[in-house]
């Protein structure tokens, strides 16, 4: 008792102070996440919590004072083989299948297949590999992966005491100090973050701690309880590929449809996202904690898939990706800034190829003149006694004359 206090303790700090000096050579490097428009964040962060746990659970191991025993040796070696995999991924950004690929195999060593038979083990490394991308996915806003990873670390060793598993409590008591102090420089305006090393270190040690916990028990039991203890991620999971399935948008485009982007959207702070995100983790994580130790039945799990559900429901109304470019068709209208139906554009009417000798002599370059055509008005109807008489047939004889002469004169100056 009194060794993993001092171990947790230890580890908080040395996970503080490792992050506060890696995040300088990831500024150097260029190594940053872009969280916001204007601001990058360095990402040695999850670097600094490896490191923190590894070392003090080592410690304990060599020197005997808290033995981790030979399965949570080899936990624990595959845990560091995903992390400096993340570590790769963030300084080459690879692609995600080599990251389901690594981590599949990863788990492969660490299911107990004499526990929980062959098809169960495989559904199992398939359970951890998704946990574990889970966790790489929360990592998209300050604070969240942090204070999620504490508290479902905290239930996960409290599952594992239920089991007396010490060297995994120690375990992951330490990894919980870890993240506490990473939290230190992650809580926003985050100073540093996870990245692929340190949450996907995050995800497959909850993980395959959760399934060691549970090998041997009822499957449908335990199947409830691991969707409790992971019901945020999982949640951030399904909300993602549904909504961007019904965008149509690729799967594995980034955009900012996530939790903490949606609740932002919602009015939130970045505190409180984390803050709101963080209880309803120990909500779910109780839950399965409960049903676990046979305080609750796998019944009241119900609750949280239904809490789940609602809430991707919910937040699939929050408008998160923008109206779509203008792209204007050839016979119909393309849609404006504000996503209504543009009308379409009435097609130019073709020039007359018999034009006049006057339009063409106009220079393009000048001035463009307007030629109104004259009015043409029609002869006003005089009445009877009026057209009889001797004045209106001079007048009308004389009008005769003076237009033959002004025709006789447009001619010759024509």
């Amino acid at each position: 008792m009194l060794y993993g206090i001092a171990a947790a303790a230890i580890a908080l700090f040395l996970s503080a102070a490792l992050a506060a000096l890696l995040r300088v050579p990831a500024l150097r490097l260029g190594l940053l996440d872009r969280r916001q428009r204007q601001r990058r964040v360095p990402l040695f962060g999850g670097a600094a919590v490896v490191l923190a746990t590894c070392l003090v659970a080592v410690a304990g191991d060599r020197t005997g004072i808290a033995p981790l025993g030979d399965g949570i040796e080899a936990l624990l070696a595959a845990g560091g083989a995903v992390a400096a995999l993340g570590l790769i991924a963030d300084v080459w950004r690879l692609n995600v299948r080599f990251l389901v690929v690594g981590t599949a195999v990863a788990a492969a060593f660490v299911v107990p297949y004499e526990d929980t038979g062959l098809l169960s083990g495989a559904a199992a490394v398939g359970w951890i590999t998704f946990v574990a991308l889970a966790f790489r996915a929360l990592d998209h806003a300050d604070g969240v992966a942090g204070t999620v990873g504490v508290v479902t670390a905290f239930g996960v060793a409290a599952c594992v005491a239920v089991e007396v598993m010490d060297g995994l409590v120690v375990l992951l008591s330490v990894f919980a100090a870890a993240l506490t102090g990473f939290l230190m420089h992650n809580w926003p305006p985050a100073r540093v973050a996870l990245g692929a090393c340190g949450s996907l270190f995050s995800g497959f040690l909850l993980a395959a701690a959760a399934v060691i916990a549970r090998a041997g028990q009822d499957p449908v039991v335990g199947t409830a309880v691991l969707f409790a203890l992971t019901a945020v991620a999982g949640a951030d999971v399904l909300l993602v590929l549904v909504s961007r399935r019904l965008a149509r948008r690729p799967v594995l485009r980034g955009a900012p449809d996530h939790l903490a982007h949606r609740l932002r959207r919602l009015g939130l702070t970045p505190q409180g996202v984390a803050v709101l995100l963080g209880v309803a983790a120990f909500g779910a994580v109780l839950v399965g904690v409960l049903a676990h130790s046979g305080w609750l039945q796998a019944r009241a799990v119900l609750w949280v898939a239904g809490g789940v559900l609602v809430v991707v429901l919910g937040l699939l109304r929050v408008s998160v990706y923008g109206p779509p470019r203008a792209r204007a068709g050839r016979q119909g209208g393309g849609r404006d800034a504000r996503g209504g139906r543009r009308a379409a554009r009435a097609p130019r009417a073709p020039r007359a190829r018999g034009a006049s000798q006057e339009e063409r002599a106009v220079p393009r370059s000048g001035p463009r003149t307007m030629t109104r055509p004259a009015p043409v008005y029609a002869p006003r109807r005089q009445p009877e006694a009026v057209r009889s008489s001797p004045d209106f047939e001079a007048r009308a004889a004389a009008r005769s004359v003076s237009s033959q002469v002004d025709a006789s004169l447009r001619v010759r100056n024509g």
